[in-house]
């Protein structure tokens, strides 16, 4: 049987620091959400895939974040992991109607 996705609303764009983050926890599911520099809204698995380090807490740059335990680099639009790194964390589709951010779990 398919996994159905539905969409969640989260909160109002503005909640969201411009070069930071926000946390949200959907059933079992902890998400990060991360606004950069130009706006742009990105929403990851809040888990480093390499020691688990919470996402949400470590700096975003671009359409990176780097996890504040290892400083390992995340790339916010593909959920891999950066340089010599391997490793890849779930990414969550967003979408925005009336200043409202939604994400498709």
């Amino acid at each position: 049987m398919a996994n159905m996705k539905k969409w969640y609303k989260i909160t109002q764009l503005e909640n969201i620091p411009l070069m930071g983050s926000r946390k949200v926890e959907i059933g079992e599911i902890e998400i990060a959400i991360f606004k950069t520099r130009d706006g742009s809204i990105f929403a990851v698995n809040n888990i480093c895939p390499h020691k688990k380090g919470k996402l949400s807490e470590g700096l975003v740059h671009e359409t990176q974040v780097t996890c504040p335990l290892h400083n390992w680099e995340i790339d916010l639009k593909t959920g891999e992991a950066l340089g010599n790194d391997k490793g890849c964390t779930g990414i969550f589709e967003t979408k925005i109607e009336d200043n409202i951010l939604y994400l498709n779990i």
